[in-house]
């Protein structure tokens, strides 16, 4: 597929996925929600594809919303005004998927589902969704140029993509309430201070730092195990008790102790480097998806 929003590059493995509407910085449009939901799916079932990268092209990462479209500039549908009970029982509805359920949120849905690792490495400006779409990925790494924002009481709407759902979780509630409502534009400093990020790194190198820590989870590791790590890290912590987590872990630790488990064994016994044969696309176990 041909993307008009965002750029896809794989090099080593590592799959670039980066933000192309450079002059307008990289603005968030429903196409490139679309476009980016597309990408998260095709990332997740391309064995050429390890690791996920997300940046911006040119200075931003992202500004936030394109607000200059016309109409709703959310792409949401104003006839519309379901409850709660309506949203859930048409959730999958086309005219609720792209008229109700916010854009940034699907994407956020999107970037959770994935079987690869995602890193953030936000080069720039990323204010608004430019924030919120960064949370559901893993890690962050942002260039001592980037500013952070969760602005969105400034123009009278509240945080989306999911975000009080994993800001929260990411830098404890107290923090989350203080950026949500002062809409304060941090620094890259304030921002690793608050825990939002895993590091701040000089600007020319923030690609090269975001390839090397991809290539540190990826290389000499099972895909499957990883996709299978990254989805028990995501889901498990919201079980109630952790009989869950036993039940979930007890089936995968299975699974790869008769798979890739076995050559990583063999490989510490003869001390050489594993060689992994399974593959994400046919390999997961039966039990997979299990929420």
């Amino acid at each position: 597929m041909t993307y008009s929003t965002l750029n896809w590059q794989i090099d080593d493995r590592v799959l670039t996925l980066t933000l192309n509407r450079p002059d307008q910085l990289n603005a968030f449009t429903v196409t490139m929600a679309e476009e980016l939901i597309d990408a998260y799916g095709r990332a997740s079932a391309d064995d050429a594809v390890g690791a996920v990268v997300v940046t911006g092209a040119g200075r931003a990462f992202c500004a936030g919303m394109d607000l200059s479209v016309a109409g709703n500039v959310f792409g949401l549908d104003e006839s519309l005004s379901p409850s709660l009970a309506e949203l859930d029982a048409r959730w999958d509805d086309p005219a609720f998927v792209s008229g109700v359920r916010d854009t940034g949120g699907r994407v956020a849905l999107a970037v959770y589902d994935c079987k690869k690792p995602v890193i953030a490495a936000i080069n720039g400006a990323a204010v608004g969704i430019g924030a919120t779409m960064t949370l559901a990925m893993d890690i962050r790494l942002a260039s001592d140029k980037a500013r952070i924002g969760f602005v969105f009481g400034r123009i009278g709407i509240v945080p989306e993509a999911c975000s009080t759902w994993f800001l929260p979780r990411i830098v404890g509630p107290q923090q989350a309430f203080d950026w949500v409502y002062s809409g304060d534009i941090l620094s890259a400093e304030e921002a690793l201070r608050g825990r939002l990020l895993k590091a701040v790194v000089p600007h020319a190198q923030l690609l090269h730092e975001a390839h090397q820590l991809a290539h540190k989870y990826i290389d000499q590791r099972s895909p499957v195990a990883i996709t299978l790590m990254r989805q028990m890290l995501l889901r498990n912590p919201g079980l109630p008790h952790p009989q869950g987590a036993h039940a979930v872990e007890s089936l995968a630790m299975l699974h790869t102790s008769q798979h890739d488990g076995r050559e990583g064994v063999q490989a510490f016994n003869d001390k050489r480097a594993p060689v992994y044969s399974g593959r994400v696309s046919d390999g997961l176990p039966g039990f997979y998806p299990w929420w």
